[in-house]
């Protein structure tokens, strides 16, 4: 049905102010001889022309659209349905291709094809990516952007059944060959990690005294709870890989952290006198042992020097008898001659030969005096 503009205002204005009627597309009617009062056009002459011109740009020309171009239409569709499924995937990624839900392989970084929605999915995945676990705390969320403590998880129960509060941390990142198990098989990656982390850490501290866990064992703790997370996850096919895990803190409760620093403190002082005692014992007691050692030796030798003695004047007497039982005369002799060597051997002594008849000789001199005369000092600077 044409379009009249009839009394000024049709259904897109029109009227009596400046410009005259407009069409639907906002300009003024066509023809007309360039007057303001043409008619406007004829809606279904504009379709007709519109028709005409499809027809032009499909295969066969005039006539009706046919099967052609209808599947013409649909390989243009399908054309452009298929570009659709080109993406990009980043050097740090990889790509989990699905068809139907079924994981059909994996895309390395560049430029790949899956088939589009609704048929085809893609998850893209960061493997390079350090991913973190807090448990016990969580870092920014206390006063002054310090750590808040969550208690609830830090909380523990040793072998010894004392509580320890102890924050754990957690760095793990996605296994490259296990992008596919890390999508499908975890619902909740960072909830499932940080579960197993604190399960296995609770394990570990249940099999361990509080003060082996508060002084010497923090490093073995560590390593025993990431070797316990990796097998529990590997058993979930997880694809999870735990690449570091660090106690950030052991310590007792709040509540007596004060009274047992204290007994720490005590029990150290205790550990270090010991130490010093063992140490004294050490020095003093090899010294006593090798002392007694060296006086033993000492006592054997004189034994031993003492018994050699007697044996040799027991040997000697035996002899000297032997030789005066033979000649008493000539061994009186001269056991008197070796009495009056050993008797004169260390004083000062004159002997004057008095011949026979003589009147003897009257000492005048001091005899002994003169046969010890002092040396001359030397002065100083002579030359001797």
């Amino acid at each position: 049905m044409p379009w009249n503009n009839q009394g000024g205002g049709g259904p897109w204005g029109g009227g009596g102010g400046g410009g005259g009627p407009k069409g639907p597309w906002g300009q003024g009617p066509q023809g007309g001889g360039g007057g303001g009062g043409g008619q406007p056009p004829d809606l279904e002459d504009l379709i007709r022309k519109s028709q005409e011109r499809l027809k032009g740009l499909l295969p066969g020309g005039g006539g009706n659209i046919g099967a052609k171009g209808i599947a013409l239409i649909a390989v243009l569709g399908m054309l452009i349905y298929a570009f659709t499924g080109f993406y990009t995937v980043s050097q740090n990624e990889v790509g989990v291709n699905t068809v139907f839900g079924r994981h059909i392989g994996n895309a390395a970084p560049g430029l790949n094809w899956n088939p589009p929605a609704p048929f085809g999915a893609v998850y893209r995945v960061a493997v390079t990516d350090v991913r973190r676990s807090e448990i016990g705390y969580r870092s920014g969320g206390g006063p002054r952007g310090g750590n808040r403590e969550v208690l609830e998880e830090s909380l523990m129960l040793t072998g010894d059944e004392n509580i320890v509060d102890i924050d754990l941390e957690i760095q793990w990142d996605v296994n490259a060959a296990q992008v596919a198990n890390f999508i499908f098989q975890l619902q909740n990656p960072e909830g499932t990690v940080k579960s197993v982390g604190e399960s296995a850490l609770r394990e570990v501290i249940g099999r361990r005294n509080i003060q082996p866990i508060l002084t010497t064992d923090q490093s073995q703790i560590a390593a025993e709870v990431r070797q316990l997370m990796q097998k529990t996850l590997d058993d979930y096919r997880s694809g999870v890989n735990i690449r570091v895990v660090q106690l950030v803190s052991a310590l007792p409760p709040a509540q007596v952290r004060g009274s047992f620093l204290d007994v720490n403190a005590a029990q150290q002082d205790q550990n270090r006198v010991q130490n010093e005692a063992r140490t004294y014992a050490n020095q003093v007691v090899p010294e006593a042992r090798g002392r007694a050692s060296q006086i033993m030796q000492e006592a054997e030798a004189y034994r031993e020097r003492v018994v050699a003695e007697a044996n040799g004047q027991a040997s000697r007497f035996r002899q000297v008898y032997e030789e005066y039982r033979r000649a008493p005369e000539v061994t009186r002799e001269r056991m008197f001659l070796e009495t009056m060597e050993r008797i004169f051997a260390g004083t000062d002594k004159i002997i004057i030969d008095q011949p026979a008849g003589g009147q003897g000789v009257q000492p005048f001199l001091p005899l002994d005096q003169i046969n010890r005369r002092p040396a001359a000092p030397a002065t100083p600077g002579t030359q001797r």
